[in-house]
C-alpha cells in the first residue's frame, strides 16, 4: 500500500506513516532530498511536540518527551561502520519500547531488530513524493 503526497501535504504522509506502523521502530528510507527528516518532524509533531524539531545529522539521535512518553529520531548518515551505532547505545534504544524514527537505517542493518515498520520515500517527476510500506519477510 502507498500514498502519493506533494510537500504541502506532509501532515497526510504522516498520519500514513504513524497508521501503518504496528511497532516502535519506524524505518525510513529514501534518496537525499526526499523528505525523510520533514516527514519524522511532521510525525513527531502529530504525536504532540511542541518544540522545534531538528535533523539529527550530526548528534546521530535527538529525543523529544511529552508527558510520560519519549520519541527518538536517528539519523545514521555519517557512520561508517554498522557497529559505531552500538558505541552510543543503540540497543538500548531500540529494547526502550520507545517510538524511534530510522533515517539510513541501511548503514546499520546489522544491528536492526527482527521486528520494526519499513518505508519508502520515492521523488516523482511531478515533485510529488511516493511512501510505500515495505513488507519485511526475516526469519
Amino acid at each position: 500500500m502507498q500514498l502519493s503526497f506533494k510537500l504541502d501535504e506532509i501532515k497526510v504522509a504522516a498520519k500514513y506513516l504513524l497508521d501503518h506502523s504496528n511497532t516502535s521502530i519506524i524505518r525510513i528510507d529514501g534518496e537525499m532530498g526526499a523528505g525523510k527528516t520533514t516527514l519524522i518532524a511532521e510525525a513527531i509533531k502529530l504525536l504532540g511536540i511542541k518544540e522545534a524539531i531538528n535533523s539529527p545529522t550530526f548528534s546521530l539521535v535527538n529525543s523529544y518527551k511529552k508527558n510520560d512518553k519519549i520519541f527518538f529520531h536517528f539519523d545514521f548518515y555519517r557512520l561508517n561502520h554498522p557497529d559505531e551505532a552500538l558505541d552510543f547505545g543503540l540497543e538500548e534504544y531500540l529494547d526502550s519500547g520507545n517510538l524511534c524514527f530510522l533515517e539510513w537505517a541501511e548503514r546499520i542493518i546489522p544491528n536492526l531488530p527482527l521486528k520494526y515498520d519499513h518505508f519508502l520515500i520515492k521523488n516523482q517527476n511531478n515533485g510529488a513524493r511516493i511512501i510505500e510500506k515495505i513488507e519485511i519477510n526475516k526469519s
